[in-house]
């Protein structure tokens, strides 16, 4: 017991007693995901909700028409009151069929004869004869004119489950087959206890047969349409998942399962992702009129063919007295007929919503991952800073959530990773807000008796510290080229060289600092600047080469500032130009210098390497010069080119060294794609000492209309190469040059 007590003690002395209570917390929370109670899915389902809102299914084809059995058809005296004589409907069918209807399914159930039936209509006259009774009952049913007009087309006759009704099972109805890979699908489905079916006349006379059932969930929204259910322990296929059915010729449905439930449905030409219950994510489109046709329209002969031809047809109601309105996360009052119709159009054009089997891990793990990084590093800094974190973390969350949802049409919910993360961020701000207190008190106390309130106040508020770490750093060093001419026009106006300093300094700072760059110092006119320090970059290397042309451009528009000036006050204009070395590496990076001053820098030979390279760019003709490590970072994104193999002083190893050309405008025009091939041919007959070749490259590059960039570049390896014809390297040169001064 004492040996339990004393370890959150040691714990609570090495971390605090807020990173203590934050893991209980974040245990709290894990569990509570474990146990998903209704708020936790509440939240979940109406984060999705939104989403679709937001960004509803576009439509690209209509490949559904509803029949609508509307307001405006039970008002007409031809069909009048539901539900309509079967002779009415076999009409609507016959018509549809004409028309080239795919498949008809309908979204309603004939459960009992057609009361308008001849032989129950003789009963329903007491005065009738017996010779007229006995015709009557001689002719044949509604329901068998139903059925003829069903078997002369591709009808799917829907079906209801429920809790109460069990229908006669009728073991002579043909029975889809079923596929099963993985483990045994029927536990996992929906189940009804009860089968509403149609009377057999009409159920015989069908292609198939569809549970046209949708389970609500807890606040009434259609979100998931099961395609696989069990009704009356008989596994039977949704309306719409049985009209797909129908429509490919499938005799047989493919099951994949795994021990988390049913994962996919597939025919003979769609696999369909499912939920563990084999259930669907809709993804709804807006409410579209255009989809409806009215069923007195049809039968009357208004509709036009291509309205009906070569579609997939849903007879279903959608006036307001037959009660089979839907609430979506789309629209609040949509037919149910529609539902099925979203479903077809999403199966269809491959647009379904996929709530991955992974997605559950991501979430738990991403919350726990989450919960500790906050835990270990959120005490480290201040409150405001933790606030603003957070609302980033969050807005970055959701950010991602959303990406998921309209990039890929996977649902992975923000809610709970959030949630947790911000309860733990909440109590780490309380406690890092005590702690600062605690601190301030404790430094107004050591230091009030002799130093200025001023100072003591500066002090509490930010207490230095002298320290380093090793880091990987992208390291800038800028020069102005020629700056000691330009300084010398100024020698009798120091204020004019001081204030044309501070004039390019500052958009080059500010290019730096645009950047996520942290600038070490100045250095006359050079500037050291770095990358991923102090604060952590992970695009450090793209961010530092995109400021070195950020550079290269804001000097440009001082320069034409300058020339202006120079033109209207009569004086000589001489242009800055900068050069710009890169390189990336590990640093040490920290507060340096002594008790009584320091300032935070980065020491090391990446840092050496990227001043040598700045040094090198007035030699290669490129403002910008980098080593290969920056280079290999950012060649799928910048112009880059390879300039040499060289080994700077005072190193043992070569660098290859490359020149940043411009931004990818510039990587994929044409007229780059010849320097770059250019300067490849000519560096590989270098370099395996062909130095004819190498020669005959340069001056076949010096024709093109590159040259210009390349002048240089040529001038310097013309050079080498007339002094190695004289003096071959040895036997084992690499193609390195070696610098001779730093």
């Amino acid at each position: 017991m004492k040996r339990l007590k004393a370890v959150p003690r040691w714990f609570a002395r090495r971390f605090g007693y807020a990173r203590l209570i934050c893991l209980l917390l974040l245990v709290g929370v894990a569990a509570l995901r474990v146990a998903d109670p209704a708020p936790i899915q509440e939240a979940r389902v109406r984060t999705f909700d939104n989403f679709q809102a937001w960004s509803p299914r576009v439509k690209t084809i209509r490949p559904v028409t509803i029949v609508d059995i509307d307001e405006k058809s039970l008002a007409d005296p031809k069909l009048g009151q539901w539900p309509w004589p079967r002779t009415r409907i076999a009409e609507i069918v016959d018509k549809l069929t004409r028309l080239g209807a795919v498949v008809i399914a309908f979204d309603v159930v004939f459960a009992e004869p057609d009361r308008l039936n001849p032989g129950i209509a003789a009963d329903f006259f007491p005065e009738l004869d017996e010779g007229t009774r006995d015709k009557l009952k001689a002719l044949r049913s509604n329901d068998e004119v139903l059925a003829e007009a069903l078997r002369r087309s591709r009808v799917v006759l829907g079906e209801s489950g429920g809790p109460d009704v069990r229908a006669d099972l009728d073991k002579t109805l043909p029975v889809t087959g079923l596929a099963m890979l993985g483990e045994e699908p029927q536990p996992f489905m929906w189940p009804y206890p009860g089968l509403l079916r149609n009377v057999p006349v009409i159920e015989h006379a069908a292609t198939g047969r569809g549970l046209f059932s949708i389970p609500p969930e807890r606040d009434g929204i259609i979100r998931r349409v099961p395609m696989i259910m069990r009704a009356q322990d008989i596994v039977m296929l949704s309306l719409s998942f049985e009209m797909l059915r129908v429509a490919t010729h499938s005799d047989t449905v493919r099951i994949k399962t795994d021990p988390g439930g049913i994962t996919s449905l597939g025919l003979d030409s769609f696999q369909i992702p499912t939920d563990g219950n084999g259930q669907i994510w809709v993804h709804y489109a807006n409410h579209d009129p255009s989809i409806y046709v009215s069923a007195i329209d049809v039968l009357e002969g208004r509709v036009a063919p291509e309205k009906i031809e070569k579609k997939l047809i849903l007879i279903g109601p959608s006036a307001i007295g037959l009660n089979d309105i839907k609430t979506t996360p789309v629209y609040p009052a949509m037919a149910g007929v529609e539902v099925h119709a979203q479903v077809l159009e999403s199966v269809l054009t491959g647009s379904i919503l996929t709530r991955p089997y992974w997605g559950i891990a991501v979430e738990f793990g991403g919350a726990v991952l989450l919960g500790l990084l906050v835990i270990v590093f959120a005490p480290q800094f201040g409150a405001v800073t933790l606030v603003v974190f957070g609302a980033l973390f969050a807005t970055a969350l959701m950010g991602l959530s959303w990406y998921f949802y309209t990039q890929h049409r996977l649902l992975i919910d923000f809610t709970y990773p959030m949630l947790s993360t911000t309860a733990i961020y909440l109590t780490l701000i309380f406690a890092n807000f005590v702690r600062e207190q605690n601190q301030r008190r404790q430094m107004r106390s050591v230091f009030g008796q002799y130093l200025s309130p001023v100072l003591v106040e500066q002090l509490a508020q930010s207490p230095p510290t002298l320290g380093g770490e090793e880091r990987e750093i992208t390291v800038m060093f800028s020069d102005v080229r020629g700056f000691t001419t330009i300084s010398e026009s100024y020698k009798h106006d120091p204020q004019g060289l001081t204030q044309l300093m501070n004039r390019f300094l500052t958009p080059l700072t500010n290019a730096i600092i645009a950047r996520k760059g942290y600038v070490d110092k100045y250095m006359g006119d050079a500037i050291m600047a770095f990358w991923n320090a102090p604060l952590a970059d992970k695009d450090h290397q793209i961010n530092a080469c995109e400021a070195a042309l950020d550079m290269l451009d804001r000097i440009d528009r001082v320069n034409g500032e300058r020339e202006q000036e120079a033109a209207h006050g009569g004086h000589v204009y001489i242009p800055l130009k900068v050069g710009i070395g890169l390189n990336t590496g590990i640093g040490v990076v920290g507060n340096m210098g002594s008790d009584l001053k320091f300032n935070y820098s980065a020491l090391g030979d990446s840092v050496n390497l990227a001043s040598r390279l700045e040094g090198q760019s007035k030699e290669y003709g490129f403002p910008v010069i980098v080593g290969s490590a920056t280079a290999m970072a950012v060649k799928d994104k910048l112009a880059i080119l390879e300039l040499d193999f060289i080994m700077v002083k005072g190193k043992t190893e070569p660098e290859v060294i490359y020149a940043i050309a411009g931004r990818d405008d510039v990587m994929f025009s044409e007229r780059f794609q010849r320097l770059r091939n250019l300067t490849i041919e000519m560096l590989a007959a270098y370099r395996s000492r062909d130095w004819d070749e190498a020669l005959a490259a340069i001056a076949r590059g010096r024709k093109s209309d590159e040259a210009k960039e390349l002048t240089k570049l040529y001038d310097l390896y013309e050079e080498r190469i007339r002094a190695y014809q004289q003096t071959p390297p040895p036997d084992n040169w690499n193609g390195a040059h070696a610098l001779l001064s730093k």
